[in-house]
């Protein structure tokens, strides 16, 4: 329940938030195209400084010592006042209360939300000390995930039984084709930016770590918000429609116009309506562990993923309506 919640904040911070930052600089938002939710699509390399960008982490249980050497969470980057305080680029006054931190606080959302455009990762994990009570918080800021992209790549493609020890074992063309294929695991192009990269190696990093994990990214260069975990991938992007489909939406789904409108609608704009369209990526027979357990080869020009869900999703925080099937990148 405490993810779903984070879900749908995380939603409207890298979606709604974004395309008012655009709205209020007078730029025409770049709506994502269809190619660009296909698996194995290249994003075009553009940056936008109006796209709210962040890498979170959360924990179901909490990271032990001995991860730190690849995830960098110590006593300087805990989530305490005088941390918190002595970090000029935080606009964070004396009255910071510590509880903020934690996600059963009101002030948790506006407090994380301070804290989000922070370089590295945010971890939000399960407060050790909170026994029975199971209390969850923003334990640290400024994480960084120290794990070489080899490192994941080769752990993901022994898993895999595309090599049996080493990623070099069977030659650099066969250790470069691993590495492409780790990023297509995730459905990240190769070359993939910064907090993209840190989000595809920290999910390969903790799967290592008992209970569940959900990375959260958001991209200025895709202008999605990127969801790994244990569901696998899903990019949510921001899908302008023209006005007259509205109807045949709403029919579809058996819904009146004024229902969609009110619980779909983010924005509206002259030549259409805007939605959040979720895709949801699954992973083929070449991404899963063969059932004989025998090494084989990879085939670069094998589909690692497919899409296996299409949907259009209702606003944040809206919960009686359901997401609405709809093929959106094939037609």
């Amino acid at each position: 329940m405490l993810r779903d919640d984070l879900d749908q904040f995380l939603l409207r911070y890298t979606l709604i938030d974004s395309y008012r930052n655009f709205q209020n600089q007078q730029i025409p938002f770049p709506f994502v195209e269809k190619r660009e939710l296909k698996p194995r699509a290249r994003i075009p390399d553009q940056e936008y400084e109006c796209q709210n960008t962040f890498l979170a982490i959360f924990m179901e249980n909490s990271l032990d010592a001995e991860h730190k050497k690849y995830i960098r969470f110590f006593d300087v980057n805990k989530t305490t006042k005088t941390n918190l305080l002595r970090s000029k680029s935080l606009p964070l006054s004396d009255k910071f209360d510590r509880n903020w931190k934690y996600l059963d606080s009101i002030h948790f959302h506006d407090f994380v939300k301070i804290l989000l455009p922070v370089d590295y990762a945010l971890l939000i994990q399960r407060d050790p000390v909170s026994g029975a009570k199971n209390r969850y918080g923003l334990s640290h800021f400024h994480v960084r995930i120290d794990w070489p992209i080899a490192d994941a790549a080769e752990d993901l493609a022994r898993s895999l039984r595309y090599i049996s020890k080493d990623v070099f074992e069977k030659g650099d063309k066969y250790a470069e084709d691993v590495q492409k294929k780790f990023f297509e695991y995730y459905g990240l192009p190769v070359m993939a930016g910064g907090r993209r990269t840190a989000a595809v190696v920290a999910a390969q990093y903790l799967k290592r770590i008992p209970g569940i994990s959900t990375i959260y990214a958001g991209s200025s260069e895709s202008r999605a918000l990127i969801r790994i975990s244990e569901r696998g991938v899903a990019k949510s992007v921001l899908v302008k429609f023209p006005r007259k489909d509205i109807e045949a939406i709403a029919e579809t789904n058996r819904l009146t116009v004024w229902a969609f409108k009110k619980n779909y609608l983010v924005a509206r704009e002259k030549d259409g309506v805007i939605c959040i369209f979720q895709a949801t990526y699954s992973r083929t027979s070449h991404a899963r562990a063969p059932e004989d357990g025998k090494l084989r080869d990879i085939k670069p020009d094998s589909h690692w993923l497919t899409v296996a869900e299409q949907h259009i999703m209702p606003k944040p925080g809206i919960w009686k309506y359901p997401p609405l099937p709809m093929n959106v990148i094939y037609t």
